[in-house]
């Protein structure tokens, strides 16, 4: 799973106050009280006229500068091949989904706690894709929502799947090969949750299963895996977790190491129940 980002500093809503005032104070424009659709008309003749004005060699300093823009150093024929492979090992009850590069504006801050600063907002009320879950998790809704049977009042689980570059905006530590862009493969699963975290432990499980099935194809043989698992909810892990899904998945897999992992904390106050981190380490390797 893909790691989350530090918390946001608390200087930067101050920093956006600050930048805010000046440029009210500087264009008379209050920004509560013009209009979305105003404010959507005017940031769009703003670029327009900049776009106009730009030359070839500012475009070649900033597609080389910009950290936004960079291509990735992923081969990206080994990328192709995983999605080949991860769509192929994809469990029936999957529906493989292909995203729109944007979402609707707060689809990452208004499900989640992160800082809106960390998502690069466009000038026409979306925002481009930074986590590819949400995205599916708004999809899944609507869908439960679209198949629900009125008869009963239940709706039908709903299971998706996407390969997609996701963006983010926050300043990531240099490291080589890494950049603000890369591709996610993540699955998302809706569905009501019958008592004692039954939906949860089950599709839990499912996504784990997926996950260890596929990298042994792609990675072969010689790689160890191991999952490490987080119950949130608990201090200690539950035992219809530590049942339903660590014994339950080390019966599966009796090549990986399966276990907890009750002192993580990257994560916490993100994810409410479950989450779960897999490890490819080659022999040798620290």
């Amino acid at each position: 799973m893909v790691g989350l980002p530090a918390e946001s500093s608390p200087s930067e809503p101050s920093n956006r106050t600050r930048i805010r005032n000046r440029i009210e104070r500087d264009t008379r424009v209050r920004s509560d009280r013009i209009s979305p659709t105003d404010l959507q008309s005017l940031l769009l003749e703003v670029y327009a006229r900049k776009a106009k004005s730009r030359d070839p060699k500012a475009l070649l300093d900033d597609h080389v500068s910009n950290r936004f823009t960079q291509p990735s150093r992923s081969n990206p024929v080994s990328i192709l091949e995983w999605d080949r492979l991860a769509f192929s090992q994809l469990p029936e009850v999957f529906q493989p989904v292909e995203l729109s590069p944007v979402c609707p504006l707060g689809t990452a801050s208004a499900l989640s706690a992160l800082s809106q600063d960390w998502i690069v907002s466009t000038i026409r009320s979306t925002e481009v894709v930074s986590d590819s879950t949400n995205v599916l998790a708004l999809e899944c809704a609507f869908r439960r929502r679209e198949h629900k049977n009125f008869s009963s009042g239940h709706a039908s689980q709903v299971h998706l799947a996407a390969s997609h570059r996701v963006l983010r905006g926050q300043k990531i530590t240099p490291h080589p090969g890494v950049l603000q862009h890369f591709r996610l493969f993540s699955l998302c699963s809706a569905g009501l949750d019958p008592g004692n975290l039954r939906f949860e432990i089950e599709t839990t499980r499912l996504h784990i299963g997926f996950y260890l099935s596929a990298f042994k194809k792609f990675l072969g043989s010689k790689i160890p895996l191991r999952v490490a698992i987080t119950d949130f909810g608990a201090d200690r892990p539950r035992l219809a977790v530590e049942s339903g899904l660590v014994d339950n998945l080390q019966s599966s897999h009796k090549d990986v190491r399966i276990g907890f992992d009750q002192g993580r904390q990257q994560g916490r106050g993100y994810y409410a129940e479950l989450c779960f981190k897999i490890y490819a380490t080659p022999s040798g390797a620290k």
